[in-house]
């Protein structure tokens, strides 16, 4: 009897006990699905990984001088690399003109057979020493160099210089011209319009001057020779807006240059090239140009027009002058 009772009591004790943990099930399904929804977000946990040994400077702060930003990052095991200030050069030509030549004055004016022109005459004779020593060098790397048809030449090279500048023909013009000569011919000429022409020796060119000087070592040799060239010429530039500048391209006009060409003696691919233009302290200054200004018109309202409105350009106003 017993034995039967106490089994009666568990079953009844299991019974209650499987209906108490139902119900909590029951009340605990909602909450433990919203906690698996959670649970299945991503979630970011900050973890410091390493030490930073260089951290970089706040916002706000009072900047440290250079010295004490290079001692700080020594400090902290940062290697500061040295910097190197270098000028690029090119060795394909020189920087400038070596001895320039000195043109005399009155030079084109003045007759041989005239008393200042035989002391100029003569001037030339004694300086031409310095110039026959270059003339040996220069004829030791390139044995074709003549002073009799190099000004042919030379001459031939100027004109189609200037014929590819007129054209922007930038190519062509690299190879007549050295590095030195291309920037000072092209610069200011992005918005213009050139019109050049040449139409006459009035003289033959002839060689003036010429210097071999070096650079870098002493075996470096570079060739200059200065010649002068006595022509008739027509110029005109025109701005973007198609209005003339300067010059004209009916007028001829006479103009005496003295050119200095150029040559990579050592190298056995190098060729004669306009270096640059001696310009004399005696020479007459250049025609001003013309530069064409807009004047500011009327402030129009969106339902005007221009035409409408009949303006006129206001005439200057008389400036009088006083004692």
């Amino acid at each position: 009897m017993l034995a039967i009772f106490l089994g009666k009591r568990r079953s009844r004790c299991d019974k209650n006990m499987a209906t108490s943990l139902c119900r909590t099930l029951k009340y605990l399904r909602p909450t433990t699905c919203q906690n698996i929804k959670l649970a299945a977000a991503p979630v970011l946990v900050p973890i410091r990984t390493k030490k930073r040994y260089f951290i970089p400077p706040a916002v706000n702060v009072k900047q440290k001088s250079q010295s004490e930003q290079e001692t700080k990052a020594r400090a902290a095991g940062v290697v500061v690399r040295q910097q190197y200030i270098e000028r690029a050069i090119n060795i394909s030509c020189t920087a400038g003109i070596f001895d320039p030549y000195v043109p005399p004055e009155g030079d084109a004016r003045l007759s041989t057979l005239s008393k200042e022109g035989l002391k100029q005459r003569t001037e030339q004779l004694r300086q031409s020493a310095a110039s026959q020593l270059a003339f040996r060098k220069i004829k030791d790397h390139d044995p074709e160099f003549s002073t009799k048809e190099f000004p042919a030449l030379a001459q031939q090279i100027f004109i189609d210089a200037h014929a590819a500048l007129t054209q922007f023909n930038k190519e062509k013009l690299h190879s007549l011209v050295t590095e030195r000569c291309y920037p000072e011919m092209v610069r200011g000429n992005r918005y213009k319009t050139l019109r050049w022409r040449f139409i006459e020796s009035l003289e033959p060119p002839r060689v003036v001057h010429a210097r071999c000087p070096d650079m870098i070592s002493k075996g470096n040799l570079y060739g200059q020779v200065t010649l002068r060239v006595h022509s008739r010429q027509t110029l005109a530039i025109y701005d973007r807006f198609g209005r003339l500048m300067l010059g004209d391209e009916d007028e001829p006009r006479d103009v005496l240059e003295y050119l200095v060409l150029e040559r990579h003696l050592v190298n056995p691919y190098g060729c004669w090239r306009l270096h640059g233009k001696i310009v004399p302290a005696w020479a007459p200054p250049k025609d001003p140009i013309i530069k064409t200004v807009m004047i500011p018109g009327p402030t129009l309202k969106p339902e005007e027009e221009f035409e409408a409105l009949h303006y006129q350009v206001p005439k200057p106003k008389a400036v009088q002058w006083y004692k």
